[in-house]
């Protein structure tokens, strides 16, 4: 388990609930490094006071805000921690809501908070078990890193998670990214429906898909440059070029295809064989002469064909 990120307490209502907060996701994405491509050597970051060119360490960098260009106020982390906000050592639920009524977008990284030491036990069980009971998620307010930042708690396993969130002047209206209303027939819908239904799982944990295939891909490059191969090539899957799906047939397959992975039956009888795919004309295909022209056109080519062999006999003879 990770190191604490921050501790202080629960405020709820008069019930105070001393805790540690541990980030609870991690990553595991490959990170690349900078290197000169003549002679492969690693390229680094220095930094260096612009006044007399040195170069400066960590424990000499500090915060600072500049007023005007002749003022710089230094603020230092003490002062950031010991800010005069209620909320500056302890995450204060200000609301408890439906945890359906909290849009996605303002959700951002996850923490689990951990009670510190036993004196945490009893209040932090009651917190949790209420939110259980209650199907209620808790707004707090909590301060960290030099602001205030609104949060979100929930249950997940037993254990209380907290979520950053962003603030409502802080999530960018869609209202002009809308598309224009577009004309749908009802059983299309009904089959978006129907589509729906057949894709649905019970949730992401353990599933096939919910795996991270860039990362292995790249891996497998990597392996595979070290010890001076060809990366493995990917096959492209050819698009389709000049040709129209039909909406209603493309539903209809791939409730076929969704049940087939699943290994359910067609029902209804519906498959893949009202998946239409319509070739678009072109002009060349317009030009196409019928049947019977072509056969005429083998004849009259076979005639002289005849012809000039009999025209090459009568000059061999001569």
């Amino acid at each position: 388990m990770p190191r604490p990120v921050w501790s202080g307490a629960i405020s709820f209502g008069l019930v105070t609930i001393p805790i540690k907060v541990l980030p609870a996701t991690e990553k595991h994405g490959i990170r690349f490094h900078q290197y000169h491509l003549a002679d492969m050597a690693r390229v680094r970051t220095k930094k260096v006071c612009e006044l007399d060119g040195k170069e400066v360490t960590n424990a000499e960098i500090g915060k600072g805000f500049e007023v005007d260009k002749d003022t710089v106020v230094e603020i230092t982390d003490e002062e950031l921690d010991d800010m005069p906000l209620p909320t500056a050592r302890a995450i204060e639920i200000t609301a408890f809501v439906p945890y359906e009524s909290i849009d996605p977008v303002r959700i951002g990284e996850g923490y689990y908070l951990q009670g510190d030491g036993q004196v945490a036990a009893k209040p932090y069980t009651l917190l949790r078990q209420a939110l259980t009971r209650s199907s209620k998620a808790a707004v707090a307010k909590f301060a960290w890193h030099g602001r205030e930042r609104l949060g979100l708690l929930r249950v997940r396993d037993e254990v209380i998670v907290l979520h950053a969130m962003k603030w409502d002047d802080e999530v960018r209206s869609p209202e002009s990214l809308a598309p224009k209303e577009a004309q749908l027939d009802e059983a299309e819908i009904e089959r978006a429906v129907l589509l729906i239904d057949s894709m649905t799982a019970d949730g992401i944990e353990g599933q096939e898909w919910a795996t991270d295939r860039y990362t292995a891909a790249l891996e497998e490059v990597i392996a595979a440059k070290a010890e001076g191969k060809q990366p493995p090539a990917v096959a492209e899957k050819e698009e389709p070029a000049g040709k129209v799906v039909d909406l209603m047939a493309a539903l209809k397959q791939s409730v076929q295809q969704a049940r087939a992975s699943r290994g359910e039956g067609d029902e209804g009888g519906e498959g893949a064989r009202d998946a239409t795919v319509h070739e678009m004309p072109t002009k060349r295909a317009a030009r196409k002469q019928p049947g019977k022209k072509t056969s005429a056109a083998k004849k009259s080519t076979s005639k002289r064909t005849a012809t000039a062999k009999k025209t090459t006999a009568k000059k061999r003879g001569a």
